[in-house]
């Protein structure tokens, strides 16, 4: 018997324990290349007797030398004092450079240069059943790893603001408090999500913001100090149609947004926006949700004139409305 056969099964694959062999190689790997860039963030604050203390702590991953560190906005945020642990043993202070609760995300910068630093990869190639590797602090426990496969892609979390968080990756890493702010990574030793939350109660079921919207949100917070966002001025809701209402204008949606209030003086009080009004496209796209709605106010609407397809009564109308930053 050849050494090759000895190392293949009588159908032609590899022994189980080859299998293992790799997939502990990829694991390690990863886990030499980019551990040493993952710290343990300790946030400081007033606690309800108002004393300074300990509020907290999390994760977060070095992503420039000159130490600027990629976590959660809820890992920092209302922090008076924040320092991080990293792998070697030292320990830093931080101050933040800004962060956006809209997606859960946060910049904060060590008091240090020449750091240990992690790739950021491209996340829109991510496929269900990939390898991915989670490094973060689990309930203080630095630098544990975890591993499995990507559960589902597309998926909708909603951030502490309210809004919806697109394009979430879903995993069954096992992911504990502490994680959050973690690197979640690739067998290339890419970041290609930041870990946010998990289900309670629910086992194998744990989110990671994705690291194209990390990128995006970074971009932002190193550039302007925050994440710019259209803004209408309304109160609004996600209500049914009426389907009499929906065959009499050719509309194939079954919900729409109605405006419940419009605040003085702003974009939508300009445009004649009213309440009761039914906005069901914007900008020529379908609305059917507030978060529809949200999606439409990126960045790029502050400043220029958008189409509001609104059903008024029984009649169909367009109203301009030009919207501006959000407060």
């Amino acid at each position: 018997m050849t050494t090759n056969e000895l190392l293949v099964s009588p159908i032609g694959l590899p022994e189980d324990s080859d299998l293992l062999d790799a997939y502990s190689r990829a694991v390690v790997s990863v886990v030499e290349t980019v551990g040493p860039a993952v710290v343990s963030i300790v946030v400081g604050g007033r606690t309800e007797s108002g004393r300074l203390g300990r509020m907290g702590a999390g994760s977060g991953v070095i992503i420039a030398p000159d130490g600027y560190v990629l976590t959660n906005s809820h890992v920092v945020h209302k922090a008076s004092r924040l320092e991080a642990s990293l792998t070697d043993g030292r320990t830093i202070g931080a101050t933040l450079v800004g962060e956006d609760p809209g997606t859960d995300l946060a910049v904060i910068r060590l008091e240090a240069s020449g750091l240990p630093s992690a790739a950021l990869g491209d996340s829109s190639k991510l496929r269900v059943g990939q390898l991915v590797i989670a490094i973060g602090n689990p309930f203080g426990f630095q630098s544990t790893v975890s591993a499995g496969v990507v559960s589902a892609l597309g998926r909708s979390l909603r951030g502490l603001t309210g809004r919806l968080i697109d394009n979430v990756i879903q995993t069954d890493v096992a992911l504990n408090p502490g994680n959050s702010g973690g690197p979640l990574v690739d067998s290339r030793g890419h970041v290609i999500g930041i870990n946010t939350a998990i289900i309670a109660m629910a086992q194998g079921i744990s989110f990671a913001i994705p690291v194209d919207t990390a990128k995006w949100v970074v971009t932002e917070l190193l550039g302007r100090g925050r994440v710019r966002r259209g803004y209408l001025g309304v109160a609004a809701q996600t209500r049914p149609l009426d389907r009499r209402l929906a065959r009499a204008h050719a509309l194939a949606a079954t919900r729409a947004v109605e405006v419940t209030s419009v605040e003085p003086a702003t974009p939508a009080a300009v445009a004649g926006l009213r309440e009761g009004d039914l906005i069901v496209a914007a900008g020529g796209h379908s609305v059917a949700s507030v978060d529809d709605l949200h999606r439409a106010l990126v960045a790029a609407a502050i400043g220029v004139s958008m189409t509001l397809t609104v059903l008024r009564g029984p009649d169909q109308i367009d109203v301009q409305v030009t919207p501006t930053e959000m407060p």
